[in-house]
Order: structure tokens, then sequence, then C-alpha cells
């Protein structure tokens, strides 16, 4: 295992990340294999954990809470707020009102008088970044989270975010937390340099798009049974990118050509997917997420993976740089793409032109 710093913080963090989304009622119930899992992942030298607190409604939290019980100082623990937790209309967003509570619910639930990285799980568009902000900040200054981070943030967020806390002497954000893989690489046009620009770390989620680039959903084949993508496990969020195009022939056929490419260097899919996202330099640590100990140990011996210019200009001919394959779904949530901002009602023209 590498380190690798984290942005400008001067923390070293692994280069593998240990997501627990999976744990938890979502994914693994099991809490003692969780716990194990967790055990097995600081043995292999990961020593940076990120989970939500939305993650199984809270579970995931606790799992991991009571796994890193008497190593908490050997952890960088990572975890995010912005999803509703509750029907609660006020159990949501970036407000002052919710970002008090919520760190304090996640706090309980981890078992500690600490976040290391505390980020914002989506862009709040219907808040007042500098509300957001300041709110955070009083939680660096009372200790009760040392770092600040964001998840899913287009590039002028990540921008406008900056320059609102030179603005205002606010803690800024250190970290983003954008999806990436090979299906997904709108990223790399903006995203990833607006990062870098600002010296902040990136720790990519959904490395395997969803476990397509492990190969287990194949052309003609029904998807395995509690796979991600086979309709029975997952909510819906979580499927709308097949939901685009259920039958998926370009994705069959990346993951086809990515197959041959794999072989030639090698390596096996999932490696050759991992490697590839470690490859850019402004990845921090790669997010893995498994289910079981039988991932973990596949995702652990992908962590010294290192792509040839050969195998990443291959990679480019299936997937080319700052594209997207069809149907991936970032999640921001913008606004500015709803249909009544995308063009002018039926009102506002005839009223335009009365």
């Amino acid at each position: 295992m590498q380190y690798r710093k984290l942005g400008r913080t001067g923390v070293e963090v692994s280069t593998q990340c240990l997501g627990a989304m999976m744990f938890g009622d979502v994914g693994n119930p099991d809490h003692d294999e969780c716990e194990r899992m967790v055990h097995r992942a600081l043995d292999a030298g990961i020593n940076f954990i990120d989970t939500a607190d939305m993650y199984s409604a809270g579970e995931s939290e606790q799992f991991v809470g009571r796994a890193i019980k008497g190593h908490r100082d050997e952890v960088v623990l990572a975890t995010k707020f912005w999803f509703p937790m509750g029907e609660e209309r006020n159990r949501r967003g970036g407000s002052r009102r919710w970002i008090v509570q919520a760190v304090e619910d996640s706090l309980r639930r981890l078992g500690t008088d600490h976040i290391d990285l505390y980020q914002m799980h989506r862009r709040a568009w219907d808040t007042d970044l500098e509300e957001t902000l300041d709110a955070l900040t009083d939680l660096v200054r009372q200790g009760k989270v040392l770092y600040l981070g964001t998840s899913s943030y287009p590039a002028d967020q990540i921008v406008e975010a900056q320059w609102a806390a030179q603005r205002r002497g606010t803690a800024r954000f250190v970290c983003e937390q954008p999806q990436y893989s090979i299906f997904a690489r709108s990223i790399e046009e903006f995203t990833l340099p607006a990062a870098r620009r600002h010296g902040m770390g990136v720790i990519p989620w959904s490395p395997l798009a969803g476990g397509w680039l492990t190969g287990k959903y194949r052309r003609g084949e029904q998807a395995p049974a509690g796979s991600r993508f086979s309709g029975t496990s997952h909510p819906a969020w979580e499927r709308r990118a097949v939901d685009v195009e259920p039958n998926s022939p370009v994705r069959y056929d990346a993951v086809e050509r990515l197959t041959k490419i794999a072989e030639n260097a090698g390596l096996s899919l999932t490696h050759l997917a991992l490697g590839f996202v470690a490859e850019h330099p402004a990845v921090t640590s790669t997010i893995i997420g498994p289910k079981t100990m039988e991932q973990l140990d596949d995702l652990l011996a992908a962590a010294d993976v290192r792509l040839d210019s050969a195998a990443l200009d291959a990679i480019d001919e299936v997937v080319p740089p700052g594209t997207d394959i069809a149907g991936i779904e970032h999640g921001s949530g913008n606004p500015a793409l709803s249909p009544e901002n995308r063009r002018r009602s039926v009102v506002d023209r005839l009223s335009a032109t009365a």
C-alpha cells in the first residue's frame, strides 16, 4: 500500500480508501463480517475509511464505529451529510440547523469525538453557500471536525466555494469525492483540473461503475442475483444508469473490448479499472466498496497495479478522455437542468408576444 498527502493538509492517506456504503441493510447486514473486513483492510495498510449518514439509514456509520474501536487513532475517518435522514423536512440539506444536528448524530453512531473529513454529499442548491461554510467552520473551531470536503460538486461550484471561503475567512473544502471510472470520464475536463488548481485531494467513488467493470454483467445473461443492477437489491436512484438504456448495448460492447485490453495487460478487468483511476495525477485515493471478504481481497490485490501507456491509450479508444459512456448519472442535482429552467414556459412565451 502506498500513501499520499490529502491535498495540502499534510495528512497522509492510503491510496485505497475503504468505502462502507455496502455495510448494513442495503449491502451486507452481517456486522461481524463487516468488522472483519475493516480489520483486514487495516492489516493491508489502509488507513482511510469513508462512510455517510444515509448509508443504510445510519447503520453503516454504526458498523464502522464498532469496527474501529481500539483503532481510532490509526484511521483517517470520513463521513458525509446532506441526503434526507427521515421524513421531517429539515433533516437534510446544507442549512446550519441541519448541519449542527447531523454532525452530532454521526459522532454518536461512529462512537468518536471528532470526524477527520466531513463531506457535503451533494451541493445544496437551495441554501446560501456562506451559511453552509460558516456552520461547517464552527464545527472545525469546536474540534468536532478537522477537515471539510465535498462530493459530486461541479467544477464551477468547487471554484465558487474556494472563493467564498477566502472572501469570508472560513475553513475551505480540502477534498472532492467525484464519480470517476473508465465509464465516467467527463470530470477529466473541468472537475479534476479545478481540484488540482486549488490543492484539493480527490477520492473517486464508483471506480468499477457499479460493478460493470468487474465483468459481472454480460450480454444476453441475467444480472447476478443481488447485484447492484439486478433490479432487486438497490433503490431506483442506483439503477438510473441502466434505466436510460435498458439493454445497454454500448456498455456491453465496452466491457468486451476492455476485457481484451485487460487480458493483454495480464490483468483482470477489475484490476484494470482500478489501475486506470489510480493513474490520474489528480487522484489521491480510490474508494473501494466491497460487500464481502472475497471482494475485498480481490480489490486489495489491485493496490499496486500500474498501467503502461499502451493500456491507457487502448482504454482511450473505448471511452475517449473527458467523456461518459451512455447512461452515466453524476447526480449533481443542478436545478439549472430542470425543465422550467431550460426553457420559457408557455405562459412566458405568450406574455412575451402579447
